[in-house]
């Protein structure tokens, strides 16, 4: 058996701290496993189960490029990944890490692949059905099995999995064939959907791998990974469950009695967070009100029921749970990530400003872990200042080394190799100014310390990330 954990998403619902370059699931909001610990985020929580299930080993993350940095940081920098060349839906994302797993992985044919979530607030059990979703797939004959949670109200923001009306008398733990699809009906009909057997769609799929093979066969698609990687932007932005399930016709759902939460909404998450307050301020006078604020300002909400007020250097939000469904159709365009967390990291951006002659100046704040570097790097069009607030580190210009520390101000001109590797943890002020400030004028000449000789490296590459 071998696992695919989607880690991918728009990054809207969950704005100002979900962007595209940091989705839902990295948010550490929801409560550590250990007495006192830190918050952790959604896909830690998910890969904590899934090794206490002992079924990490079986397990790859499918993600897309702008979030694997992120991943190495919250889950390891061994992690498993199955990078999609552009953002896609997940029929494409699946079918790439179905042909990753034959092609790259040794996978056999034969073996049964489980499909996860990575945004989903579950109890341990759900995973261990994982082993029960496999042997359905022998027991019942159907191409795909399904797991549907038992609905505890009728929500309009899931959809539904209707059975057949001959498995309803069945043991909850047997398998039920499938008879439709409900996608979120408004009150209503779920009330009628519940009353009719139907189960929450919960986004798990179970297939066999040389079935996934087929699917691609008969789209006139290659079941190589490499082949269909070339082609990946050709393919149908399109979901697995529109793509492949609702048009297959033999499917089995596992009815799942625990805990399940599909985190979407703002509404959602703060039913789950473990506090109503992260970052500084205060909340008064408010029933049911959370506060996360990543500024480095208080925020006091006083009077307001039933809102969330989330800060970060993207933006503010002040609303009403009820209404942050809506909430993808407020949000402001914006073309720079103003928060990124890397492996070696992370960065905040603090001021973006461009003059009348065509000059830009870029301000960030940088946090270097302790043991980790940036890469080993140089800009055509851009120099920069680092000022160290705090901690210490070795920085390379050019080839020669220093110590540094807190108070030490780094010049680093257009063109010269240049990276750092923090002692302790270090913090620094970065300003770029230039002609340019973007990633594509990076050129990364090493990614790892040990790489760095005293003369520096004469190969250039051109890196996609930093």
């Amino acid at each position: 058996m071998r696992i695919i954990l989607l880690s991918g998403g728009s990054g809207k619902r969950l704005w100002p701290l979900s962007s595209q370059s940091r989705y839902k699931q990295f948010l550490k909001l929801l409560p550590s496993p250990e007495p006192g610990g830190e918050p952790i985020s959604m896909v830690q929580r998910v890969w904590r189960q899934l090794s206490a299930e002992g079924l990490r080993h079986a397990a790859i993350v499918a993600t897309g490029r702008g979030s694997a940095d992120i991943l190495a940081s919250q889950l390891g920098e061994h992690v498993p990944l199955m990078v999609e060349p552009d953002n896609r839906d997940t029929f494409p994302a699946i079918a790439l890490a179905a042909t990753y797993l034959l092609s790259e992985a040794q996978a056999s044919p034969e073996e049964a692949v489980i499909v996860f979530p990575v945004d989903s607030c579950v109890d341990s059990r759900f995973f261990t059905l994982a082993f029960e979703l496999e042997r359905t797939l022998v027991t019942s004959g159907a191409d795909i099995v399904l797991l549907g949670a038992r609905p505890t109200y009728p929500s309009e923001k899931y959809g539904y999995i209707l059975p057949e009306p001959d498995g309803a008398d069945r043991n909850p733990s047997s398998f039920l064939k499938v008879r439709r699809f409900i996608e979120k009906p408004p009150e209503d009909e779920a009330e009628k959907c519940i009353a009719a057997g139907a189960l929450w769609n919960c986004g798990v799929f179970a297939f066999r791998l040389e079935r996934m093979t087929g699917w691609l066969k008969e789209r006139g698609l290659p079941g190589d990974y490499r082949d269909l990687k070339v082609m990946y932007q050709r393919l149908p932005s399109i979901s697995f469950d529109r793509e492949i399930v609702e048009r297959c016709g033999s499917i089995a759902v596992i009815p799942y009695e625990g805990e399940w939460k599909d985190i979407g909404t703002w509404d959602q998450l703060t039913e789950v967070m473990p506090v109503s307050k992260f970052g500084p301020g205060v909340i008064q006078e408010s029933t049911g009100t959370h506060l996360i604020n990543e500024l480095d300002i208080p925020i006091v909400v006083l009077g307001l029921d039933n809102a969330i007020v989330a800060a970060c250097h993207a933006g503010i939000l002040v609303a009403d749970k009820s209404l942050t469904p809506k909430l993808k159709e407020y949000i402001p365009v914006q073309t720079r990530p103003m928060y990124e967390e890397r492996r070696w990291g992370w960065y905040k951006v603090l001021d973006c400003q461009k003059h009348e002659d065509g000059t830009e100046v870029l301000t960030k704040k940088i946090r270097i872990y302790a043991g980790r570097n940036i890469s080993y790097q140089l800009h055509h069009k851009r120099s920069e200042t680092w000022t160290i607030l705090r901690g210490s580190g070795e920085f390379v210009l050019d080839g020669h080394r220093s110590i540094v520390g807190r108070g030490d101000v780094l010049q680093i001109p257009a063109r010269a190799r240049h990276g750092i590797r923090a002692i302790t943890d270090l913090e620094l002020i970065e300003i770029q100014s230039g002609s340019e400030l973007s990633e594509d004028d990076i050129i990364r000449i090493a990614m790892k310390w040990e790489d760095i000789s005293d003369g520096g490296i004469p190969q250039e590459k051109k890196a996609e990330e930093l």
